[in-house]
């Protein structure tokens, strides 16, 4: 068999592939930013912790401020390929000012939060913009082989992105390194330039404005459920995060090289869990397979608290709680976001998208800086507990008869009944 014959069926058609390649390429570029922006913050700029968490926050913050107005602007030009383009080429531009300030020694705090803030925003914008393109490239049939494609990229990015953002950091500089950010950008323009699908059709004002997203996520008992649960989830998670690195090496006793190769182990489980989730699906059904997803991504991270006794068994359990998250998040992201995608009606793809990105990234700051609090407040361990027992509440909104559709396991796509 040819090389071409044993591509993946949606690889081998070219506008899809020239999609895939541009987000690809664009995963590695992002690892290489969260690795390069903080490290250029306290090594260049003396940043301290409080400096880490404004540049932290100033990330996050406009998925809170801009999220539904971006999915409102996307829905009513019906250009959402030449909006991505325009983020893509803004984000570009805007990590290429790093390195010239830098080399003319104007850099400052104030512009890498800046920064930070401004690749935020137009990030919210290619996100939700990308919804409704995904859905005009990839047939209802095939939403679960497209979207194990991108979140197999995604994985693979935090596995060998990652590592080499810290090489690149280490010989080149860190402002030089986000230069390969920026031919990422360049690079995801480029490929969106090259295809042409049909979008659908742009939302009048009559349909809408800013609240039509919300009302058509609310009124969809599966939508409202699903996205309920993530919400929950990433509340409770990154109140986790916020305190396990800290938990790992002062309690547990895990050096850098060890706790690299757990977060690493994460990374191979999110891996093969984009290998194997399309099998999971066939066999399940999507709504099935997504509320595994809901149940397998918190539910191994107990062995965090659990983890007692000698380095070699609290090493293990770390590295097997970090493989089994990694192994269900991506058979959260692949199946839910299968599900959704069959859900949500052309005109408002991006609307729900900002919704629901409102919601499920709104809520991460809160998380994280829930669990800093709590952390100070009852200890690192108790935390940790209430962070997996919380995030595991997120089943409570789905777990009621009927609310993610028992789908049967031939088809990969739900249609909602009502």
């Amino acid at each position: 068999m040819s090389p071409a014959g044993r591509l993946p069926a949606l690889l081998r058609e070219p506008a899809f592939r020239r999609y895939w390649t541009g987000q690809t390429v664009s995963l590695f570029g992002d690892q290489i930013t969260q690795v390069a922006l903080p490290l250029l913050a306290v090594l260049a700029l003396d940043a301290g912790p409080a400096q880490m968490g404004w540049l932290t926050a100033a990330g996050l913050l406009p998925s809170l401020l801009f999220s539904v107005h971006a999915g409102v602007r996307a829905d009513r030009s019906g250009r959402r390929r030449h909006l991505m383009i325009v983020a893509d080429l803004g984000r570009a531009l805007t990590l290429v000012s790093i390195p010239v300030t830098w080399a003319l020694g104007l850099l400052g705090l104030g512009q890498l939060y800046a920064v930070a803030f401004t690749v935020g925003t137009l990030s919210v914008l290619f996100d939700v913009c990308n919804a409704a393109l995904f859905v005009s490239l990839v047939p209802a049939e095939r939403y679960v082989e497209g979207n194990s494609l991108l979140n197999g990229s995604r994985a693979m990015s935090y596995v060998g992105g990652t590592s080499a953002a810290g090489l690149l950091v280490q010989l080149l500089s860190a402002p030089v390194a986000l230069l390969a950010d920026t031919v990422s950008y360049l690079s995801s323009a480029w490929q969106l330039s090259r295809i042409h699908p049909a979008e659908p059709p742009a939302a009048t004002h009559a349909e809408g404005g800013l609240t039509a997203g919300f009302r058509h996520l609310v009124r969809s008992r599966i939508l409202c459920a699903y996205y309920g649960a993530v919400t929950t989830l990433n509340l409770f998670n990154f109140a986790f995060q916020a305190v396990f690195v800290l938990y790992a090496t002062t309690e547990l006793g895990l050096g850098p090289g060890l706790l690299g190769a757990v977060l690493g182990c994460g990374a191979v489980g999110s891996v093969i869990g984009a290998l194997l989730t399309g099998r999971i699906v066939r066999r399940l059904g999507t709504g099935r397979a997504a509320l595994l997803g809901l149940f397998a991504f918190p539910a191994p991270l107990a062995l965090v608290p659990l983890a007692r006794g000698p380095l070699p068994v609290t090493a293990t359990c770390l590295l097997l709680a970090e493989f089994g998250s990694g192994f269900g998040v991506m058979l959260l992201d692949i199946a839910g976001g299968s599900l959704t995608a069959s859900l949500i009606p052309d005109t408002l793809r991006s609307r729900v998208a900002g919704a629901a990105r409102l919601f499920g990234h709104g809520i991460r700051p809160v998380g994280a800086l829930a669990g800093g609090w709590l952390g100070s407040a009852i200890g690192l361990r108790p935390t940790l507990w209430i962070a997996t027992v919380g995030a595991l509440l997120g089943l409570a909104w789905a777990l009621p008869s009927g609310t993610l559709r028992p789908a049967r396991p031939a088809p990969t796509v739900v249609r909602p009944a009502d």
